[in-house]
């Protein structure tokens, strides 16, 4: 497949600039990735379409503040976003400037926070703050949330609280899982009062997965690379779920990746590791039967990736059903729940 089969037109005014009202007041489009079928629901109806049994599995990372702005010790302006905690004191990150920063080189950002300039690894810098604070604490305050690059207000109270979602635990993500904000404590409670459970893994997003894929060859691309964790409890919950017939319903493509990054031999192994897993049309699932998802930017891999579960001409029709019917797009945008369109799984 080429890379301009995954493109489609997108009005700019059905890009979501703010949440809804309430987090599960979106619209839900539904897609049977076997039958083609499509239904206009709203999100609350995800309730009765995910069946006693069934386990929700999603991703618990935490959203960091890691955007900081502030100038070199040569004068010169410089934005930095932070893309990796690499531990208590080093990060690595993507920093902006008229020219980059030579090793040793020293950063004042936020007013307060001073960092060293330790080298470079390909397109990012590793950086060491320097002082008594952590990474972790000095982004908490004195960074920014980093919203995606099509969302044009400056992050505010609102943003700190909505792009996050409401089981959020594990801090390290430099974007939103944002399958995920569209359940609230309430609709949860929902979900395990009907027999649904809820597992949880971590992979913390990084800002590549904002990154449009240039090569039209697809074999040539390289993903960026992302570090999961799935814990012994979650592998058994899935397995559990599998042996009674139940469905695994991954919230989100991070969930996915992850789940399916686990399960490469063909069976489920919890632990840490990095993923740079790319699905595209023809993968052959393991583990996930249904996904919730948002509508994902063209040419690009989360939007290969929903093709290959669900089908490539199902997806290319739901995207031109949503923008005709005036869904909203992106990480505040509107919801799908896909079924898988593939019958069998291999390794």
């Amino acid at each position: 497949m080429r890379l301009a089969d995954f493109d489609y037109e997108l009005p700019p005014e059905l890009i979501a600039q703010h949440p809804a009202a309430e987090r599960t007041a979106s619209r839900l489009l539904h897609l049977d990735g076997r039958s083609g079928a499509i239904e206009d629901l709203a999100f609350r109806d995800i309730v009765r379409l995910i069946a006693p049994g069934d386990l929700l599995v999603v991703n618990d990372t935490r959203v960091i503040k890691a955007r900081l702005r502030g100038r070199k010790d040569s004068g010169g302006e410089v934005e930095v976003l932070v893309e990796r905690v690499l531990d208590h004191e080093r990060a690595l990150a993507q920093v902006r400037a008229s020219k980059p920063p030579r090793a040793g080189a020293k950063l004042v950002l936020g007013g307060a926070v001073e960092a060293q300039m330790l080298g470079r690894h390909g397109d990012l810098f590793e950086l060491r703050f320097l002082g008594a604070r952590s990474v972790l604490d000095c982004l908490a305050a004195h960074g920014e949330t980093p919203l995606p690059p099509y969302i044009a207000h400056s992050p505010d109270a609102e943003d700190e609280t909505r792009y996050q979602t409401v089981y959020a635990k594990v801090a390290g993500a430099v974007a939103a899982p944002t399958a995920g904000l569209h359940f609230d404590e309430a609709l949860l409670a929902a979900l395990r009062a009907k027999g649904v459970g809820v597992a949880s893994l971590t992979l913390h997003v990084g800002a590549g997965t904002f990154q449009p894929v240039r090569n039209e060859d697809l074999s040539r691309h390289v993903m960026h690379s992302e570090w999961y964790d799935i814990p012994r409890a979650t592998v058994d919950a899935i397995e559990e779920t599998a042996a009674r017939n139940g469905r695994i319903v991954a919230v989100g493509t991070t969930a996915l990746r992850a789940l399916e990054s686990a399960a490469t031999s063909g069976r489920l192994i919890a632990g840490t590791a990095e993923t740079q897993l790319f699905i595209v049309p023809g993968y052959r699932f393991n583990v996930v039967d249904r996904l919730v998802t948002n509508f994902h930017l063209p040419r690009s891999t989360l939007l290969m990736l929903v093709s290959a579960f669900a089908g490539a001409e199902n997806i290319r029709r739901a995207y031109r059903h949503a923008v005709e019917h005036r869904y909203r797009f992106f990480s505040y945008g509107d919801a799908m729940l896909l079924d898988r369109g593939q019958t069998t799984c291999s390794a």
